[in-house]
């Protein structure tokens, strides 16, 4: 299959997935006589769990660390899962920073709201 087939099919873009080629997340898509890349269903599965770990927020470097360490197979199921745990505890530290903007924002708007109260008592008056 085509990339502009997996694209559709995936969600991503054809840059994006030629750029995971480069970076060694899809080390092996086959190409065709004519050098067109030749997509299988074993790189739409890996195409799909990137696209999942992506949207976990799991870093481009961290997943190429993965992926290498996939490759060699039940051996290194300890670091594969010691990468994840680091991914995990860096989103949390994001949801904590997302967590304070969120509750800076809420209570800014709170201040605006008793002072446009205020203003309206006054203009009342």
């Amino acid at each position: 299959m085509r990339i502009a087939e997996v694209s559709k099919r995936t969600g991503i873009s054809t840059d994006t997935l030629r750029y995971y080629e480069r970076m060694g997340l899809l080390p092996h898509v086959r190409r065709n006589e004519r050098g067109v890349r030749d997509y299988d269903e074993t790189d739409l599965a890996r195409i799909r769990f990137i696209k999942c770990m992506r949207s976990a927020h799991v870093s481009i470097e961290a997943l190429v660390e993965y992926m290498a360490l996939f490759a060699q197979g039940d051996a290194t199921l300890e670091a594969r899962k010691d990468i994840l745990v680091e991914q995990r505890e860096i989103v949390r530290e994001r949801i904590a920073a997302m967590q304070e903007g969120l509750d800076r924002l809420d209570y800014k708007i709170a201040h605006y709201d008793d002072l446009i109260v205020e203003a309206e008592r006054t203009m009342q008056q």
